[in-house]
């Protein structure tokens, strides 16, 4: 693993220990960082926000090259709902863990959900970016990428906080929801 990389990680291991005992709006970036062992500075090169400690999502690489790789057969929403799927299936469990304690302080955080619905925005690029050179049109890429980001959105934040079934569980319902069956 890159120094680049490690460091992203202690950052985001760092703020998310003190998030869950301190709170979110409680802990300041300056705290996260000397808990990481680095400066501000270096803090705010990985995340551009404080939010971003909770809300980045090194997910959309893997999800869009998935999608990327469908059959040429399958119609856009086909293609990402199925591509997600399987994206989704080859998380690291510990993966899963972080993110279901990440999704829970962002749901019970006021402040965030804001910046949770902006969050999106990357993840719907990517998306289209990667319907589009399956040869959909600019407006079939944008629209399917978003109702799908919208949908996995909202399964994801009823995941954190029921808890109830496994990550892959809870993504293929909201899946099977958007294709309609």
């Amino acid at each position: 693993m890159s120094r680049w990389n490690r460091t992203h990680e202690t950052l985001q291991r760092a703020a998310l220990h003190l998030f869950q005992h301190h709170g979110y709006d409680a802990t300041s970036t300056a705290q996260v960082a000397a808990a990481a062992g680095v400066s501000e500075v270096t803090l705010f090169r990985h995340f551009p926000t404080k939010g971003s400690l909770l809300l980045d999502d090194p997910f959309d690489p893997l999800i869009a090259d998935a999608v990327r790789h469908r059959p040429a057969s399958e119609t856009p929403l086909r293609a990402t709902v199925e591509g997600v799927r399987a994206a989704w299936r080859t998380l690291d469990p510990e993966l899963t863990d972080a993110l279901r304690t990440r999704l829970r302080l962002v749901a019970t955080t006021p402040s965030l959900h804001g910046a949770l619905q902006t969050s999106g925005a990357p993840t719907i690029a990517a998306l289209a970016d990667a319907l589009h050179a399956r040869g959909a049109t600019p407006a079939q890429a944008q629209v399917v990428s978003a109702a799908v980001v919208a949908g996995l959105g909202a399964a994801l934040l009823e995941w954190a906080r029921s808890g109830t079934e496994p990550l892959d569980t809870a993504v293929g319902h909201a899946l099977d929801a958007m294709a309609g069956r």
